[in-house]
C-alpha cells in the first residue's frame, strides 16, 4: 500500500541550514514542515536586558523560554540560540568568509573542488542575508584600531560585514521602509540605530534574521513552521530500513511539563538542521534506540570550537560607553591564524559580567588559579571593579578570539555516575586550549595603554574550559561511512532522502563566525536536490 504523507520534507531546526533548506525545497515545489524547538519572537517581545532571565535564557524545565542557551561540558561551554530563526536571533550578526585554506583541512578536503564551487554559494548567501559593510563604528571599534596600531597590525583592521539594514545616506536610523531586499516579496524593515543590542534580539527590525528572509519566503510559499516542537523520534516507514518509503517523525511540545501534545508526521524525506549539538544528540539517541541504526559510528567525532577564547577590556565608569555600534564589530588579524573581533552588549545587559574576572597568566590548572588569586590580592580595587557586574556592558569591549588551528574533541552518549537514569551527551579527548598567549598579550597591552583592565571568563581560569558560540562538526562529510556521517552532497550514509544541513557538517576550524559558511554549504546541498516531479 502506498503511504500517505503530511509533507514531502520535514526540516528539523530553523537556523541557517534549516531555513535555507525550507526555502529552496519550497522553491522546487516540495511541501515542507519545519520543526523548531524554540519560540517565535516579535521585536516587541524581546527582553530589554539580559537580567530578564526568563525571556533571555532557554531552560524550559525551569519555565525559562528565552532564546539563549548555555551548556557546560567537561571540555567546553557551548552557547547557542533556540528560536524560530535559530541562532540568527541572538548571534552577533557578522558574516565573514573564511580563508581558502580551510577547504584543505579535515575530512572534506579533496571531496570536491571547494575553492571553485563555494564562491557562487557564498555570493547567493550574502545576497539573501543582505550582507553589507557595517556603517556604524562605535567607541569599542575605534579602540580596537588603537590597540592594533600598538600591535603593528592596524593594516588588518576592517569594519564588520553584517546582515543589517542601514539608513540611506543622509537619513537617521529607526525609520521603517518597504522591503528593500526581495522586490516587495519580503517584510517591511526598520533601519539600524546602532544600539549594540543585536545579541539581545533586534527591537528595531533592522537585523536580517532568518525569519525576515529565507524562512519568511519559505512560509510565504507554503512551508509550515511548528514552533515549540521537539522531535523525539524518526523512523523509516513500512519496515524499509533505508527510508525509501519515507519516515515518521514523532514530536512533542518543548515548553510543556505535562501536556506534551505528542504528534506523528509522515514525510518522504528529512533534513536534520538542529545545530551541531542538537543534531548530534538526536542522531545518537535515534541510533541508540534502534530507530536509525545505520547512522555511522563516526558520529560525534572531531567536534570543533573554532579554537575560541572570549576575553575583554573593562574601562572606568566615567569613560565613553562601549555599547553603541553593532554587536559584532570591527575585527583584525593578529597573524594568519588568529582573528579578533569586537563584541558588545547594549547598556544595562550586564548579566554576563557575573562570569568575568581579571585576566591572568600561568599554565592551565592549579598554577593558573594561583597566579589569578595572587593577581586579585595584588590589585584588590581592580578585582572589585571587574567582579561588579553593574555597568559591565557600558564599560566593556569584549574580544572574541578565533583561530584556524586544528583543535578538536569527540562527543558521545554515556550514562554518568551522577545521573543513572539515562544517557547524556558528553565530551571526550584532550583539553581545548583556553590560553591563547598572543591574544592575551594583545588585550593586556591595549588595556594598559588605554586605561582599562584585561578580563576573561571565570570558567577559563577555574576549570580550564573555553567558551564557544560556534560548536561545529560531529557529522563529517566523507567518502564512506567509515570516515564520516554523510557524503559530499550532505546525504546521510545508509538512508534515502535524509540530509544534514547545519554546523555539524563543518570539518575545520574556520577562524571566523561560521554562519555564512553554514548558509553557503546548505545552498550547495540544496542545489543538488532535483525539482519535484510534476
Amino acid at each position: 500500500m502506498k503511504p500517505t504523507y503530511d509533507f514531502d520534507y520535514i526540516v528539523i531546526g530553523s537556523g541557517f541550514g534549516g531555513s535555507v533548506s525550507a526555502h529552496r525545497l519550497t522553491e522546487k515545489g516540495y511541501s515542507v514542515g519545519v520543526m523548531e524547538m524554540g519560540r517565535r519572537w516579535k521585536a516587541e517581545d524581546f527582553p530589554t536586558t539580559n537580567w530578564d532571565a526568563r525571556r533571555w535564557m532557554w531552560r524550559p524545565g525551569l519555565k525559562m523560554f528565552g532564546f539563549y542557551n548555555m551548556r557546560l561540558f567537561r571540555h567546553v561551554m557551548v552557547v547557542s540560540g533556540n528560536a524560530v530563526g535559530g541562532g540568527s536571533i541572538t548571534y552577533a550578526n557578522t558574516l565573514l568568509r573564511p580563508a581558502d585554506k580551510v577547504w584543505d583541512e579535515g575530512p572534506w578536503a579533496g571531496l570536491a573542488d571547494w575553492k571553485q564551487i563555494m564562491p557562487q554559494h557564498y555570493a547567493t548567501a550574502e545576497k539573501m542575508l543582505g550582507v553589507t559593510e557595517g556603517r556604524i563604528l562605535g567607541e569599542a571599534d575605534l579602540r580596537l584600531r588603537k590597540m592594533a596600531e600598538l600591535h603593528g597590525t592596524a593594516h588588518t583592521f576592517r569594519p564588520p560585514p553584517v546582515a543589517t539594514f542601514f539608513a540611506p545616506d543622509g537619513e537617521t536610523g529607526g525609520k521603517t521602509y518597504p522591503d528593500p531586499y526581495f522586490g516587495g516579496e519580503g517584510p517591511d524593515r526598520g533601519t539600524c540605530v546602532g544600539c549594540g543590542g543585536c545579541m539581545m534580539g533586534c527591537r528595531h527590525n533592522a537585523k536580517n534574521t532568518l525569519d525576515k528572509n529565507y524562512l519568511f519566503l519559505a512560509e510565504k510559499r507554503g512551508a509550515k513552521v511548528f514552533a515549540e516542537t521537539r522531535v523525539v523520534d524518526v523512523r523509516p516507514l513500512n519496515g524499509k530500513p533505508d527510508g525509501s518509503d519515507g519516515y515518521e517523525i514523532h514530536t512533542e511540545c518543548s515548553t510543556a511539563w505535562f501536556n506534551k501534545k505528542r504528534h506523528v508526521f509522515r514525510s518522504r524525506g528529512v533534513v536534520f538542521a538542529a545545530s551541531s549539538l542538537g543534531t548530534m544528540e538526536l542522531l545518537f539517541r535515534l541510533r541508540q534506540k534502534g530507530s536509525l541504526p545505520r547512522i555511522s559510528n563516526d558520529l560525534g567525532q572531531r567536534v570543533r570550537t573554532n579554537a575560541e577564547s572570549l576575553i575583554g577590556v573593562r574601562f572606568p565608569a566615567k569613560d565613553k560607553s562601549m555599547s553603541p555600534g553593532l554587536a559584532g564589530g570591527a575585527s583584525i588579524h593578529l597573524d594568519e591564524r588568529t582573528h579578533i573581533g569586537v563584541v558588545r552588549y547594549p547598556e544595562g545587559s550586564d548579566a554576563i559580567g557575573l562570569m568575568m574576572t581579571v585576566l591572568s597568566g600561568g599554565r592551565a590548572g592549579w598554577n593558573r588559579i594561583l597566579v589569578w588569586l595572587l593577581t586579585l590580592l595584588r590589585h584588590p580595587l581592580q578585582a572589585l571593579r571587574v567582579h561588579n557586574p553593574f555597568g559591565f556592558a557600558r564599560q566593556t569591549m569584549l574580544l572574541l578570539v578565533m583561530q584556524t588551528v586544528d583543535e578538536h574533541l569527540n562527543m558521545r552518549m554515556k550514562r554518568r555516575w551522577y545521573w543513572p537514569f539515562g544517557t547524556r551527551l558528553i565530551t571526550e579527548g584532550g583539553p581545548i586550549p583556553t590560553f591563547i598567549p598572543e591574544a592575551n598579550a594583545f588585550a593586556e597591552k591595549g588595556a594598559k595603554a588605554l586605561g582599562g583592565i584585561a578580563t576573561t571568563f571565570l570558567t577559563e581560569i577555574l576549570f580550564n574550559i573555553p567558551t564557544t558560540a560556534h560548536c561545529m562538526g560531529g557529522c563529517a562529510m566523507a567518502d564512506s561511512p567509515e570516515h564520516g556521517v554523510m557524503d559530499v552532497r550532505n546525504r546521510v550514509f545508509g538512508y534515502q532522502n535524509m540530509l544534514i544541513c547545519d554546523g555539524s557538517m563543518l570539518s575545520a576550524n574556520l577562524g571566523v563566525n561560521p554562519s555564512l559558511t553554514i548558509t553557503a554549504l546548505a545552498e550547495c546541498a540544496m542545489s543538488h536536490v532535483p525539482e519535484k516531479p510534476a
